[in-house]
């Protein structure tokens, strides 16, 4: 994986406000690659593996659907005030960063 890519994806990941999320989509848009939501997805699961602690839990899908398997992740947006709807999504209307 490209190490710029990496920096562009995590440097912009932490400028998520707290109490706010993002769509993989969408900081796929903001670093100029509209076409790699994926690959965003991608890097943001294997964070652990690229330095500081980033807030990937405020990286949602298109849907406002959290990331399969990660439990912590709804318990770290509620702690910021992130309620989700019924279903478990995110209210992207209400909770989308604004980049």
């Amino acid at each position: 994986m490209n190490p710029e890519i990496i920096k562009s994806v995590l440097a912009l990941v932490d400028e998520i406000p707290a109490g706010r999320v993002a769509t993989y989509g969408q900081i796929a848009r903001l670093i100029g690659r509209p076409k790699n939501a994926r690959l965003v997805g991608k890097i943001l699961s294997q964070s652990e593996h690229y330095g500081d602690k980033h807030p990937c839990h405020r990286v949602v899908n298109a849907a406002g659907r959290l990331a399969p398997g990660w439990e912590d992740q709804a318990h770290l947006l509620w702690a910021e005030g992130v309620d989700l709807k019924a279903n478990g999504f995110v209210d992207l209307k209400h909770y989308q960063w604004e980049a």
